[in-house]
C-alpha cells in the first residue's frame, strides 16, 4: 500500500500538482515511517511549493533515516538555499560530495551557494525581484533534463551540452540560443512550463513559474524587455528509488530476456524448435534469476527427443531454483518435466525407478493432478515390464510341478508359495491358479480360493477343473445355489464330467432339505443368517414385487400360483427357498 500511495505522488508531482504529491507522501509516510525516498520526495513537493521549511524538516529526516545518501544533502541543500540560508546550504553541500564525490548536481549546488553567500547577500525573505533565468540553470538543471524524457538524449550531444553550459555560467546569453528548439525544450523542462518556439527577433515573453514568485518589474526602454522574477532552485523531483547503472542495466538485460522467452514461446508453438532454443538460450544468457527460461528450453528438448538435455536443464532450474527460493510450483514442474523424460528413455522395469522417484519428489513440491496420473502410469507401466521381463514359461511349469509336490505331501503353504512363483513366471497360467485355489481351500482360506478359481475360469473357460473348485469352494460355504449354477455352467463346456455331476446332484439334495423343512433349527439358522449377507438375497427381500409375491403366498394361494408361472419369480423363490428364508410345507 505504501507503494501505491508513493506512485500516486510521483505521479502528481509529475504532472505539477505538489499538494497532491505531499498527500500522497504522507499517506505512503504513514504506512512506512522508515522509508527515507519518501520523505525526500515530499521535501522536493514541499520546496516545488516554495514551503522551505518543511522542506528543510523533511531533508533533515531523510539524512536522519540514511545518513549514506547523497540525495538526502542535496535535498537539504536545496530548501537552506530556499531560506537564503546559504552557509548552511554549502555545508550541505559539502556533506553530501563526502558521500558521493562525483556527484554533479551536489557540486552545482555547492557553487551556486557559495556563489550565492560570497555576493553578499544577507539572511531572510527573497528580494522582490531577481533573475528567473538564472536560477532555471541553478544546481539541479542537469538532474532535471536528464530525469525528463524529452531532453534527455539532447544530453549525448556535446553542442547542447556546451550551449547549457554557458547559460549556466551566463544565464544573460540565453537570448543568443533562442532560435534553438532545444534549448527552448530545455526551458519547458526547467521552469515546469509549456514554451511556444518564436521565429528569430521575435519578443519572447515568458511564463509564470511553477514555483512562488515576487511582481514583475519592467522596464521603460524601447525594447520592453521583461524582468523576469527571481525563482528559487526547484527541487529536482524523485520517482523511483535511485537506480546506480549496474542495476539499471540489469533491469535493461531481464526486460530483454522477457522479450526473448515470448519469441521462444511463439516459435515453440509454432514447432521451430531450434529457432525456440536458440531464443531460450539467449533469455537464460541474459537473466539467470527466472528459471522458467530453463523449463521452457527443457520442453522444447523433450518434444526434440533430445531427454538427456532436457533433463540437464530441469536440474539446473532445480538447483537454481532452491537458490533463489523460486515459487514450489515452478520447481514441481521442472521435476515433472525430467520424469516424464526419464519414463521416455525407459527400456526396462528398473530404469522407470528413477523417473518414478522424480515424480514423488515434483509431488511432494506441489500436488499436481497432472504430476499424480504420470506417477501412476510410470508405476503401472514398471509392473507390466517387471511381468514381462520375468515371464517364462518353462520354469512357471517347474514351479507349477514343485507345487504339486508339496500339495500331495500336505505342506499347503509351500504348495501356495511354488504355484505363487509360477504364476508370476506365467500369469495365464490356468492350472497354476486352480491348483492354488486347491491349496487355500485346504487351508480353510476360502475367499482367497474363489478368488483363484474365477481366476482360472476367466483365463480358460472351458477349463472343467476350474468350475469344479469354484463350486466346490461355494459349497462348502453353504451356498448351495450358487454352486449349483458354477456346476451347471460347467456342464455346458463337459456335459459328461463326473466331479461337475456329482456337484449338481450334492447341490440338489441340499436345496431339497430346505425345501421339504428338513434342516435342523441350528441349520436352518445359520443358513438364514449366512443368506442375509448376500447382496443377491437382500435385493430378493427388498422388492416390493417379491413382497408382493411371499404375502399371496401366505394369504392368497390362487394369486400365488399366477406368480410361479413366471420363471424369473420362481427362480428367485427357489433362492430364498435354498436360503432357507422360505419354507415350503
Amino acid at each position: 500500500m505504501a507503494d501505491e500511495a508513493k506512485a500516486k505522488g510521483n505521479a502528481a508531482f509529475s504532472a505539477g500538482n505538489y499538494t497532491e504529491a505531499i498527500r500522497h507522501f504522507t499517506d505512503a509516510i504513514n504506512i512506512a515511517p522508515t522509508n527515507h525516498v519518501l520523505y525526500s520526495n515530499r521535501s522536493a513537493a514541499y520546496a516545488s511549493l516554495n514551503q522551505f521549511s518543511e522542506a528543510l524538516t523533511d531533508a533533515k529526516k531523510t539524512i536522519d533515516l540514511k545518513p549514506d545518501w547523497a540525495k538526502g544533502y542535496s535535498r537539504l541543500g536545496v530548501a537552506h538555499h530556499g531560506l537564503r540560508q546559504f552557509d548552511e546550504a554549502v555545508s550541505a553541500y559539502k556533506k553530501g560530495l563526502e558521500v558521493d564525490p562525483n556527484n554533479e548536481t551536489l557540486k552545482s549546488g555547492l557553487a551556486d551557494a557559495q556563489s550565492a553567500s560570497g555576493s553578499g547577500r544577507s539572511r531572510g525573505p527573497p528580494p522582490a525581484a531577481g533573475n528567473l533565468f538564472g536560477d532555471a540553470f541553478g544546481p539541479d538543471m542537469w538532474a532535471k533534463l536528464t530525469a525528463d524524457p524529452s531532453t534527455r538524449l539532447y544530453m549525448q550531444q556535446p553542442d547542447f551540452v556546451n550551449m547549457m553550459k554557458d547559460l549556466q555560467r551566463n544565464p544573460s546569453n540565453l537570448n543568443l540560443y533562442l532560435q534553438d528548439q532545444r534549448i527552448m525544450q530545455a526551458l519547458s523542462v526547467l521552469l515546469n512550463v509549456k514554451m511556444q518556439a518564436h521565429a528569430p527577433g521575435d519578443d519572447v515573453e515568458m511564463p509564470d513559474s511553477p514555483v512562488r514568485t515576487e511582481s514583475v518589474a519592467e522596464n521603460s526602454n524601447t525594447n520592453a524587455n521583461t524582468k523576469a522574477r527571481e525563482v528559487e532552485p526547484e527541487p529536482e523531483p524523485e520517482p523511483m528509488e535511485e537506480v546506480s547503472e549496474e542495476e539499471r542495466e540489469v533491469k535493461e538485460r531481464k526486460a530483454r530476456a522477457q522479450k526473448e522467452k515470448e519469441a521462444g514461446n511463439a516459435a515453440y508453438k509454432k514447432k521451430d524448435f531450434e529457432t525456440a532454443i536458440g531464443r531460450y538460450s539467449k533469455a537464460i544468457e541474459l537473466d539467470d534469476g527466472d528459471i522458467s527460461f530453463l523449463t521452457n528450453r527443457a520442453a522444447v528438448y523433450l518434444e526434440m527427443g533430445k531427454y538427456d538435455e532436457c533433463i540437464k536443464d530441469c536440474d539446473k532450474a532445480v538447483e537454481r531454483g532452491r537458490e533463489l527460493r523460486s515459487d514450489y510450483k515452478m520447481v514441481a514442474r521442472a521435476l515433472t518435466r525430467k520424469g516424464t523424460a526419464l519414463v521416455k528413455m525407459a527400456k526396462t522395469s528398473k530404469d522407470y525407478e528413477p523417473a518414478i522417484e522424480t515424480f514423488q519428489k515434483a509431488l511432494t513440491e506441489h500436488r499436481n493432478p497432472e504430476t499424480l496420473k504420470k506417477l501412476n502410469d510410470a508405476e503401472r507401466a514398471k509392473k507390466e515390464l517387471e511381468q514381462q521381463e520375468y515371464y517364462d514359461p518353462e520354469l512357471a511349469e517347474k514351479e507349477r510341478e514343485k507345487g504339486n509336490e508339496c500339495f500331495k505331501e500336505q505342506k499347503y503353504p509351500e504348495a501356495i508359495k511354488h504355484y505363487t512363483e509360477a504364476l508370476r513366471r506365467n500369469p495365464k497360467d490356468a492350472k497354476a491358479y486352480s491348483n492354488r485355489a486347491a491349496s487355500y481351500t485346504k487351508l480353510g482360506a476360502m475367499p482367497e480360493g474363489l478368488k483363484d478359481a474365477e481366476k482360472c475360469i476367466e483365463i480358460d473357460p472351458k477349463f472343467s477343473k476350474g468350475y469344479t473348485r469354484k463350486g466346490a469352494i461355494q459349497f462348502f460355504m453353504k451356498e448351495f445355489d450358487k454352486a449349483l449354477e458354477t456346476y451347471q455352467e460347467g456342464l455346458k463346456h463337459d456335459p459328461q464330467n463326473p466331479e461337475l455331476l456329482e456337484g449338481v446332484r450334492s447341490c440338489v439334495q441340499q436345496i431339497n432339505r430346505a425345501t421339504r423343512g428338513d434342516l435342523t433349527a441350528d441349520e436352518l439358522k445359520e443358513r438364514q443368517a449366512k443368506a442375509m449377507q448376500d447382496p443377491e438375497i437382500q435385493n430378493i427381500l427388498t422388492d416390493p414385487v417379491m413382497a408382493q409375491v411371499l404375502k399371496d403366498l401366505q394369504e392368497n394361494p390362487k394369486a400365488a400360483q399366477d406368480h410361479m408361472k413366471n420363471p424369473s419369480v420362481m427362480n428367485k423363490i427357489q433362492k430364498l427357498i435354498s436360503a432357507g428364508i422360505v419354507q415350503m410345507r
